[in-house]
């Protein structure tokens, strides 16, 4: 498996194809925090049953104030029938060409099989990595390791709020 980046790095920036006529860049999402789900393949079980239990939690990374993207190598025709397929309510971006240029930037693309490694990151509003969390690829890691980051970023937000005693 490869190193994906570590907590406390800069997520890098990218503009990827959400669809094949528009397409969304990280930096355009500043100040929201950002989940970040690379996964192999559209139509592979396991990532059906990965981005199916995210659609599922979405409504509690809205709620603690994040926005999911999900990636993989696939073209953007094929994100868009699996989109549908599935009742999906996030956007799939499309790391197709250069193929997996972002998933390498990130250190999540699997060169000996040409798709992304299983990798969540939370982004932080200031554009830091606050969690990473790389996944054998066979293995559909949940939702609870992108819970518990969310929430620790809202603890550390808290505790680096100015205090209503602070100010006066």
């Amino acid at each position: 498996m490869n190193q994906i980046l570590p907590a406390g790095d800069v997520a890098p920036d990218f503009r990827l194809r959400v669809t094949p006529d528009q397409s969304l860049s990280l930096s355009e999402m500043r100040g929201r925090r950002i989940i970040l789900a690379f996964y192999p393949a559209d139509w592979s079980p396991v990532c059906g049953d990965q981005v199916t239990l995210y659609n599922q939690v979405l409504s509690e990374f809205h709620s603690r104030g994040a926005d999911l993207l999900g990636l993989s190598v696939d073209g953007p025709w094929c994100h868009r029938a699996f989109a549908k397929d599935r009742n999906l309510s996030f956007p799939l971006l499309s790391d197709f060409e250069p193929k997996g240029e972002v998933a390498r930037a990130y250190g999540a693309y699997r060169d000996s099989e040409g798709v992304a490694e299983r990798a969540l990151f939370v982004i932080g509003a200031d554009g830091v990595i606050a969690w990473s969390h790389l996944s054998p690829i066979a293995v559909n890691p949940g939702a609870d390791g992108i819970l518990d980051a969310l929430d620790r970023l809202s603890t550390q937000d808290a505790s680096n709020a100015p205090n209503a005693s602070d100010a006066a």
